[in-house]
């Protein structure tokens, strides 16, 4: 670490429990991010403040006016660029130092296997429970610690699904693939803008938790925002035995 990283991430590092080796975690750590939107606007943002050295961005969406509301990556004048581009020039304004890497695309398939296994934590921003379980199947088979979060209308749920632990639940055992559940879109729905800033904003907050191995995750326990009352509640997670994804993905390594 050189001497203006030092002077970049001092309050990090006057933190005990982060100090100068959990800031080098950081610098040394691959997140992968699914979603330029609402959710990973302020997740990715944090995360680059924070220093983390690569940042991997997957969204094949681009920028449209009703996203503005909420989606504080992206300007006025990015409306019609991908989204991953404006976000990468955001971004990079913030910290130069941090590397940026996009992806144009929906991230499936053997791409999206081998993007999970790069990584060092993941981040599901995203809005469809499509992609969101094809993430799960893949962290699940790497063993990626996977922070998960969604908000609409003025409801929010953030929980961490730690991947690297045989006893973690994993996203199916919550929200199993085939149950018959109704998908709401903010396209459709609404949203409160700062609904999405709250919960990315904390999907940022625990990805910096798993890599730097600080303090407690919200492994095994789900949060929900109310944000009309503005009330949490919290929900124990466990994992289901006989969950078709993760069941038996230690037994059979």
């Amino acid at each position: 670490m050189n001497d203006s990283q030092l002077l970049r991430y001092s309050r990090h590092i006057l933190l005990d429990e982060i100090g100068v080796e959990g800031q080098q975690k950081l610098l040394d750590a691959r997140a992968l991010v699914i979603g330029a939107g609402g959710l990973g606007s302020p997740a990715t943002m944090y995360l680059t403040a924070a220093g983390v050295g690569t940042l991997v961005i997957a969204d094949g969406d681009t920028v449209d006016l009703t996203n503005l509301q909420r989606q504080i990556l992206h300007a006025t004048n990015a409306v019609g660029k991908p989204k991953v581009e404006s976000a990468q020039e955001t971004l990079a304004r913030m910290n130069p130092e941090t590397r940026i890497e996009c992806i144009a695309s929906r991230l499936e398939g053997a791409a999206l296997e081998l993007a999970v296994e790069q990584s060092d934590v993941v981040l599901d921003c995203c809005d469809n429970f499509a992609t969101r379980h094809a993430v799960n199947r893949a962290c699940v088979k790497y063993r990626k610690p996977l922070v998960s979060g969604a908000g609409v209308r003025f409801d929010g749920q953030i929980t961490v699904f730690d991947l690297r632990l045989p006893d973690s639940a994993c996203y199916e055992c919550l929200f199993p693939e085939d149950a018959e559940l109704e998908e709401t879109r903010c396209a459709v729905m609404g949203v409160f803008a700062p609904l999405t800033g709250i919960i990315g904003t904390m999907q940022a907050a625990e990805a910096i938790k798993v890599i730097t191995g600080v303090g407690k995750t919200l492994a095994g326990r789900l949060l929900l925002l109310d944000a009309l009352a503005m009330e949490w509640r919290s929900v124990r997670l466990g994992k289901d035995p006989k969950c078709k994804v993760c069941s038996d993905a230690f037994d059979s390594k």
